[in-house]
């Protein structure tokens, strides 16, 4: 995994360039989707471990949305399990929304005797809610939006993300702080302000051209999905 430094050369996508990679290496190499997803995941949980290696039996609090970044969240939780870690998983948004390789991940941890949480976004009261999940936390792990959310949040979401922000833990946001747009770096009406986004495949466009970006990715580190884009053929 290689540390992203602001001003140096490096491979930088878009919203769209992303979409493209990842619909390359599922429809033309035929590289299983939760193939890409246990990757990501693995990469997160492992610069976690890095980080939190000094504290004895650590203490993460992964909140994951209803899409990949939620699936991502549960494998990250899968590997941390594994390493001695206590985990809590906390399903933000309707579980029935849950899909495909996201889907398969859950059941897995949920095989494994891991409990899930859930917040209920349309009940109130996310602010006590998160802080509640967060208790006791070293760390807390974004896996709510990925790249493709545009468009400004809705009210609910902004208050989840404002009440994650406000526990005063180091955060860890998978591939992009949610609430970040991913080609302008500025935030739509709210987002994680992250110590460390851990950016699959590249660095994303929005990192690179907004100064206000890096108060919400933190360090930025690039980990590979297990296919590199300069691998595609023109």
């Amino acid at each position: 995994m290689e540390k992203y430094v602001r001003g140096r050369e490096c491979v930088v996508m878009s919203r769209q360039e992303v979409r493209a990679v990842d619909s390359w290496a599922i429809n033309e190499l035929g590289v299983p989707g939760a193939v890409l997803m246990e990757n990501a995941g693995r990469s997160c949980a492992e610069l976690i471990k890095e980080k939190l290696a000094a504290v004895g039996r650590p203490k993460v609090c992964i909140f994951c949305g209803t899409g990949n970044n939620g699936g991502d969240g549960y494998v990250i939780a899968r590997h941390l399990l594994s390493d001695g870690f206590r985990v809590a998983v906390v399903i933000c948004g309707e579980r029935d929304k849950i899909r495909g390789d996201a889907k398969i991940n859950l059941h897995i941890l949920e095989r494994l005797g891991q409990p899930i949480d859930h917040l209920d976004l349309s009940e109130g009261g996310i602010a006590d809610k998160v802080k509640a999940f967060a208790g006791g936390a070293d760390m807390l792990v974004d896996g709510l939006f990925g790249t493709g959310l545009s468009g400004q949040l809705r009210d609910e979401y902004r208050e989840l993300i404002e009440s994650i922000n406000a526990q005063g833990r180091p955060i860890l946001a998978v591939d992009i702080p949610s609430g970040l747009d991913c080609d302008t770096g500025e935030p739509l009406g709210a987002a994680i302000r992250a110590r460390y986004t851990v950016s699959f495949v590249a660095v994303k466009k929005g990192f690179t051209l907004s100064d206000r970006a890096e108060k919400y990715t933190g360090e930025v580190f690039v980990a590979s999905i297990g296919i590199e884009p300069g691998h595609r053929q023109a």
